[in-house]
């Protein structure tokens, strides 16, 4: 006998693509957003408060991406699971922050808006919370029940509750935020199979929302003016627009060079937050610009993807929803500093300063990167989905046969109607004999 050999150690599957594409496209945007908070921030530091700690923005973002890279890296192991495990305590724990930080002393106001509930480096939106916490709660609701798709009816727990947040959201006001959580809960419905006839209704019903938020909050009203005719105030309401629109014209094809803008420093309101891609046109130009729609587009194209090859049903919603958020929130932001919508106060993901936005987007960026690695990670989402799984095991099936491909399935089923041939010949054979035998005793 030949000595055994030892089996050489399996090789470790390579991640799907959609997992690198997205991963690749998360960390570029989140180091290209430390470098232009560094830039946007510094000169306003040094220059206009007199000697301050330029990297001040830069060190506090930093510590948000460790927290929110390690979190995502939590959440792209197990956290489709999790999430949808703790969806209703999330969902309860959002809508009840949404009414504190409307409470006088709860929330603290800032620039006319009272959004932040906390100080320091603890302080934090619950609307960033809230948006995330309704895309889980329709991917759960829809994933558990597919037949609430068939009319608006059966749809109304979920149209109740993402009304009730959104309306709390413009309360304080913060119509970017309800806007683009409208616009993921849209996609989210779309993705399930809603017609478009049925979801006509609600988007009127938004657009009424939108009109009357406006109508009531007179700063609403100067920016959407602002955004019509930018020229005509542009000392005051339009002033942050027409001055984006110089900074991006001023960077022409490759830019005035890093750090070298101008505008960030004494023109340019909240340059290192909502009006950073101002920034980043000035300095870096077209091609920056360019560079920085290449990556979204990257991370939209791979998240979608991910989706469309989701296994089960809930991760397909929840990887869709996600996905239309942040490229939703990244589009409003970007035609904003472009002239292209009004300005709404919407951060860019992964490039702008703040902290709770940051490690928002990043844990939802782990459960798209969750859904994107495959059937694996994706068998224990949800607990009634491992319950089908038991109850097939059970029954002899095996919980596995519900993940097998093509191949597999084809191989499945000659093996079935092999067997299946082999008993009708043994019928079939059986009764031929019998009936010979019966021939035989009536020829005698």
């Amino acid at each position: 006998m030949s000595p055994s050999r030892a089996k050489p150690p399996a090789r470790k599957a390579s991640p799907p693509i959609e997992y690198s594409l997205l991963l690749t496209a998360t960390l570029c945007l989140l180091a290209l957003g430390a470098v232009m908070v560094f830039s946007a921030s510094s000169a306003k530091s040094v220059l206009i408060q007199g000697g301050g700690d330029g990297a001040y923005y830069l060190k506090r973002m930093l510590l948000f991406a460790g927290v929110g890279l390690l979190l995502m890296r939590f959440a792209s192991i197990r956290g489709v699971r999790v999430a949808r495990a703790m969806t209703p305590a999330l969902l309860a724990i959002s809508i009840f922050l949404l009414f504190a930080v409307l409470l006088p002393g709860v929330g603290q106001t800032v620039n006319g808006a009272q959004r932040w509930i906390g100080g320091g480096l603890l302080q934090f939106q619950p609307s960033e919370f809230a948006k995330v916490t309704l895309i889980l709660y329709g991917a759960h609701l829809l994933a558990d029940e597919p037949k609430r798709v068939r009319s608006l009816r059966t749809l109304m727990p979920l149209l109740v509750v993402s009304g009730l947040a959104m309306a709390l959201m413009a309360k304080q006001p913060d119509l970017g935020t309800t806007m683009v959580s409208g616009f993921a809960i849209i996609c989210v419905l779309v993705a399930a199979g809603v017609r478009m006839r049925t979801l006509a209704p609600v988007a009127i019903g938004l657009c009424v929302v939108a009109l009357v938020v406006v109508a009531i909050h007179p700063y609403q009203q100067a920016r959407l003016t602002s955004f019509v005719n930018p020229s005509a105030d542009a000392g005051g309401a339009g002033f942050q627009g027409t001055q984006a629109t110089i900074a991006v014209g001023s960077g022409g094809i490759f830019g005035v060079g890093l750090g070298e803008s101008v505008q960030k420093a004494f023109y340019l309101p909240e340059a290192h937050t909502d009006m950073i891609a101002a920034v980043l046109g000035e300095e870096t130009g077209l091609a920056g610009f360019g560079v920085l729609i290449g990556l979204f587009g990257m991370f939209g194209y791979a998240g979608l993807r991910a989706a469309h090859k989701a296994r089960d049903r809930y991760s397909k919603l929840l990887a869709a929803g996600l996905t239309c958020l942040i490229m939703g929130q990244a589009s409003i932001n970007l035609f904003a500093v472009l002239g292209l919508a009004p300005l709404t106060g919407v951060p860019l993901p992964f490039v702008s300063y703040g902290g709770s936005s940051l490690v928002v987007t990043l844990i939802s960026a782990g459960l798209i990167l969750n859904v994107a690695r495959g059937p694996t990670a994706a068998a224990g989402a949800g607990r009634r989905g491992g319950q089908r799984s038991a109850r097939t095991a059970a029954a002899g099936g095996g919980a596995r046969l519900r993940l097998l491909d093509g191949e597999g399935y084809s191989l499945r089923r000659k093996r079935t109607e092999r067997d299946t041939g082999r008993d009708s010949g043994r019928r079939h054979r059986r009764a031929r004999g019998a009936g010979d035998g019966r021939r035989r005793r009536a020829a005698r």
